[in-house]
């Protein structure tokens, strides 16, 4: 009996181990496939990878061997063209001279090519003639002067020129300038939204402001009028933001124009508006480049030359918001020897008043007048007076 109920106990053991052991393997069994199955998919995904990128591969092979192809096409159509062209004119003496004018033919072309680069490139320098006089006269008082023929880049009348100043609002002059070298003349009715980092900016650095508020939606075209007649710091800074999505952004293209003007080592900006840093400053010759710069491109000379003008209606400003250049509604009406078209002024503490205007004279002749150091906003206006009467010379 005791044999017997061993033998039970004995076989349900082993079969209770047989059994673990049996689910034991199927669990193994079931990770081993889902192991497998894990490996084939990678397998798939490497696989379809390689095509992909074998796809990729042979797409640009073709496309460049297409792109020789056609390269190597046009050299022979090339050299069978010259080749008919030499059997239409065996003449050797015709063929030795029309090598020869070819020849002479490609420099000319090169000088054309590199004088319509220059062309292009806004640089200029201003020189300094024998006629050349200093700005000593008592009546004008701004420390810093320059007048220039704008036609030829001659320096009619000079003091302290190339001396550093802090450019104030004249700043705004580059401003526009690079604004409206990245902004296409079909984008000028595109709004911008007035931001609380744009309004606070202008109250809390005390720059005059055109008045756009938080959340205002104002065209593009308006923030260039803003910026240039009512030195609106508001209206640069909703510029620099639509161009470059940053001041310190668009402050950079700033700098890379000066780069380009030529003028990098005497003036540098640190931002787009004027105010007051150290490392903020340009010199009155510096300014009559810009500015020169600036009367290039017509919508610079367009918004400068404006004396009112109504913003456009928004939600916040139904009737627009009236603006005014004052340097050219006060200048208007005083005798200069011709008329003043385009202006811009700034102050600051630092730099006292400036202002830098552009004049066709009588016999229409282009005058830039640059001026820094003045004690008021009149007395700057009447620099510009003195200096056009007394520098520009007589017929």
């Amino acid at each position: 009996m005791a044999e017997s109920y061993f033998d039970e106990s004995q076989k349900d053991l082993i079969s209770e181990e047989e059994r673990e052991e049996r689910e034991y393997r199927l669990r193994y069994e079931r990770r081993q496939r889902m192991r497998r199955e894990r490996q084939r998919r990678m397998r798939r995904r490497q696989m379809m990878q390689r095509v992909l990128l074998f796809i990729i591969i042979g797409v640009i092979t073709v496309l460049i061997a297409a792109s020789v192809k056609h390269g190597k096409k046009a050299e022979e159509e090339g050299a069978q063209d010259q080749a008919v062209e030499a059997v239409e004119q065996p003449d050797r003496l015709e063929i030795e001279k029309i090598k020869e004018s070819i020849i002479e033919e490609e420099p000319g072309e090169a000088e054309t090519e590199e004088t319509e680069v220059e062309e292009e490139l806004p640089v200029c320098r201003f020189e300094e003639t024998e006629d050349t006089v200093p700005i000593a006269a008592e009546e004008v008082i701004s420390t810093h002067a320059i007048l220039v023929d704008e036609g030829t880049d001659q320096i009619i009348a000079a003091k302290g020129a190339r001396e550093r100043i802090m450019p104030a609002s004249m700043t705004k002059v580059l401003t526009i300038l690079v604004a409206a070298e990245h902004i296409p003349e079909e984008k000028l009715d595109d709004t911008f939204e007035m931001t609380l980092e744009i309004t606070d900016y202008a109250y809390v650095n005390d720059c005059s402001s055109v008045g756009f508020l938080d959340g205002e939606k104002v065209p593009v075209r308006d923030l260039f009028y803003g910026t240039a007649m009512h030195s609106g710091g508001d209206a640069a800074l909703g510029l620099a933001f639509y161009v470059s999505g940053s001041h310190e952004a668009f402050v950079e293209l700033m700098n890379e124009k000066l780069k380009e003007l030529g003028i990098a080592d005497s003036t540098h900006f640190t931002n787009c508006v004027g105010i007051y840093d150290e490392a903020h400053y340009s010199t009155v010759y510096d300014m009559a480049v810009i500015m020169k710069a600036a009367l290039q491109n017509d919508l610079c000379r367009e918004v400068m030359s404006k004396h009112i003008y109504t913003t456009k209606s928004t939600v916040e400003h139904p009737d627009g918001i009236e603006i005014s250049n004052w340097f050219l509604r006060k200048i208007e009406d005083k005798d200069t020897g011709g008329e003043v078209l385009c202006a811009k002024t700034g102050y600051i503490v630092q730099s006292k008043n400036c202002a830098v205007s552009y004049e066709i004279s009588a016999d229409e002749t282009p005058y830039i007048c640059v001026t820094a150091g003045s004690t008021s906003n009149w007395r700057c206006i009447y620099d510009h007076v003195e200096i056009y009467n007394r520098y520009i010379p007589s017929e």
